[in-house]
């Protein structure tokens, strides 16, 4: 198990949910960790606290709307500023709603592209830029960028997209750094969701081998792996999903 001391990680949208599980999941293994968010800046400032007092000065905040173009550079810039070095990137960042095809918008496309595709791309390519020898990216993508789910077109072609941007950039950033993404099933339902029937997320469990929704560290556990434990491993995805793509 390789040590993450003096190392730095990125996480995107890593204030709460499953980004903060990734953050401190990383931490924990010794690395730095910026903090990105944008609009959870409360959250981010928090867990950015509870970080430090574990280890000080080993976490910061940056605030950036991923959609700008001088996102990239900027959130890479604070990370070199505040730490030194790049070591892993996690893109996990990312907009979900559905699109039914009779009401999509070219605004609905712009975001769920931006968010889901565009970000992690120029996002990388900053990063890798300082990225040395052993590196790693890891791109949270979906299972239903492997099939695709009903009323959701453009997300699901968004992560499609950035599936396919990971085995790219594999290729592209080798040998220096990998690049992995990992695809989620079940594990939190969408924020609202209370809005859902009962039956209807009891529907989607039992379309699961495993018969139960995963955790936020389940996620963060690959993700884990990934970054720091899998060094002949590149442009692979990792479904973490209790076996759900076998019913789908």
């Amino acid at each position: 198990m390789q040590n993450g001391a003096g190392k730095t990680a990125i996480v995107t949208g890593a204030a709460r949910r499953i980004g903060a599980v990734i953050a401190r999941h990383l931490h924990a293994r010794g690395l730095n960790v910026l903090i990105h968010c944008n609009t959870s800046t409360a959250q981010a400032e928090t867990l950015a606290a509870e970080l430090n007092t574990n280890r000080p000065k080993s976490a910061a905040v940056v605030r950036a709307e991923l959609s700008d173009d001088g996102a990239p550079l900027r959130i890479v810039a604070v990370a070199l500023e505040q730490f030194g070095r790049i070591d892993v990137l996690v893109n996990n960042a990312s907009s979900f709603y559905p699109t039914p095809t009779a009401h999509s918008t070219d605004a609905d496309w712009a975001a769920l592209i931006d968010s889901n595709q565009r970000a992690p791309f120029w996002l990388s390519l900053a990063a890798a830029a300082h990225m040395g020898q052993g590196s790693a990216i890891v791109n949270m993508v979906d299972i239903h960028g492997l099939v695709p789910l009903k009323d959701h077109a453009i997300y699901s072609q968004a992560k499609a997209g950035l599936i396919m941007q990971t085995r790219a950039l594999a290729k592209d950033l080798a040998p220096a750094v990998r690049v992995n993404g990992v695809a989620p099933g079940s594990i939190l339902w969408p924020e609202g969701a209370a809005e859902q029937s009962e039956q209807a997320m009891r529907d989607i469990l039992d379309r699961v081998p495993l018969q139960r929704q995963g955790t936020p560290d389940d996620i963060a556990g690959a993700v884990e792996f990934l970054a720091l434990d899998a060094p002949y491993i590149t442009g692979q995805i990792l479904a973490v999903d209790g076996g759900r793509t076998l019913n789908m």
